[in-house]
């Protein structure tokens, strides 16, 4: 006889703080080792997975940071002002060896070599020129204008290290020390899938108790970066089989496993008792956050799991402030996002304590020490799509402040990136 289904009749344990249940998210991946070789072009938006060596100078050369004349110092001593015949021209580009002959100045545009005996270059907005004489009105201090071979990166030197993001910037660096490939971490693999009999997906005509899956959407979006390889499992109905079996199929298949719905105490919610038969090892059950407390992290057959609530805002706080961390982790990247800045509170708010809070807020004006003064959107429904899909971020109030008062200072961060 086969053993019947039976469904969670809650969770126990203690709950977790946000910033502790994020450390043990972050805590509970391995950063990624496998790494693959990657053209400049190629790389954009993936993880450095170790550092390149510079093979040149950067800039390679003495050059000028304008356009202007090539002079030398030394012919400008005592009282000016001096004339100094243009004995010459060098442009960006050119290969030859220039040399200033003493006594001259020599015709520069940005870019191009330092003559050999020059030692600053005075703009040329600066300079006087009466045909072929530059007349100098103020000598310039040595160096003026001139861009040093290699102050910005030496030869042999790592321009990035590793695990950082290749951003376009960073590319254009590397491409400006030599480097034409690099190593890179593969994509993160992210199995994703959402549960519920009463969603359908959008265009689908919808029954009486029927609504679309919002959240697919956005966490297809949230999840489509260069460093992650998405496979989309689609809408499990509240079937715990067949919940269980995706469970280990996207375990199998993934590093990451990415469900929403589902991870309540509800007859109709599988998704705790599918763990625990597939001997999941469970870091987090229960979070003092508002909105979001049913989330669960763990590990299941080698890959990281997070289940995110069913409700959008629910899922868009849990999924930025949990979820994104360990992603970052498990993808290979080093770099610490902290993006929040300081703010005001243009509203009043009564509160039950005990939770953080991530209330949905825009702005358009500042106050005088130049901090945005938030206004709070919607009523903070963790079902609610307009507020975050309005909103320019979100407001952090603290577990144990029960009000908050228009002018109190406050902190605000990104809903999503």
């Amino acid at each position: 006889m086969a053993q019947p289904d039976f469904c969670s009749a809650g969770k126990t344990g203690a709950t977790l703080s946000v910033d502790a249940a994020r450390l043990r998210a972050v805590a509970a991946v391995a950063p990624m080792r496998e790494a693959e070789d990657l053209p400049l072009d190629l790389a954009l938006g993936r993880v450095l997975a170790s550092p390149p060596t510079a093979r040149v100078d950067l800039p390679p050369f003495d050059n000028a940071a304008m356009d202007g004349y090539a002079v030398s110092t030394r012919d400008l001593a005592g009282d000016g002002p001096w004339r100094l015949p243009v004995s010459g021209r060098v442009a960006a580009g050119d290969t030859r060896s220039a040399i200033l002959q003493p006594g001259t100045a020599v015709r520069i545009f940005t870019g191009a070599p330092i003559p050999s005996g020059a030692d600053a270059v005075i703009m040329q907005e600066r300079a006087r020129r009466d045909s072929d004489t530059l007349i100098v009105s103020d000598a310039p201090r040595a160096a003026l204008n001139i861009r040093r071979r290699g102050e910005d990166r030496r030869a042999g030197e790592p321009p990035l290290p590793c695990g950082h993001l290749l951003t376009a910037p960073r590319l254009a660096l590397l491409a400006g020390t030599g480097i034409p490939r690099v190593s890179t971490f593969r994509k993160l693999r992210v199995g994703l899938f959402s549960t519920g009999s009463e969603l359908q997906e959008p265009g689908s005509p919808l029954q009486h108790g029927q609504i679309y899956n919002s959240n697919r959407v956005m966490l297809r979006a949230l999840l489509a970066q260069p460093w992650i390889e998405l496979t989309d499992y689609g809408i499990l109905r509240d079937d715990a089989g067949a919940i269980r079996a995706t469970i280990r199929r996207a375990a199998e298949e993934n590093d990451v496993v990415i469900s929403s719905g589902g991870v309540s105490a509800g007859e109709e919610d599988h998704i705790l008792d599918a763990l625990r038969r597939e001997d999941a090892t469970l870091d987090v059950l229960k979070v003092a956050i508002r909105p979001g407390k049913p989330l669960t992290v763990g590990r299941v057959a080698g890959a990281l799991y997070v289940g995110l609530p069913g409700n959008p805002y629910a899922a868009a706080v849990t999924f930025s402030q949990i979820a994104q961390p360990a992603l970052r982790k498990a993808a290979g990247l080093t770099e610490i996002q902290d993006t929040w800045i300081p703010a005001v509170s243009g509203f009043d708010y009564d509160r039950a304590t005990g939770r953080r809070e991530y209330v949905p807020v825009t702005w358009d004006r500042r106050d005088g020490m130049g901090r945005p003064v938030l206004q709070r959107l919607g009523r903070g429904a963790s079902a609610s799509l307009s507020p975050i899909a309005n909103a320019r971020g979100i407001a952090v109030i603290e577990p144990d402040m029960p009000h908050v008062s228009e002018g109190q200072p406050l902190r605000v961060e990104p809903l999503l990136e």
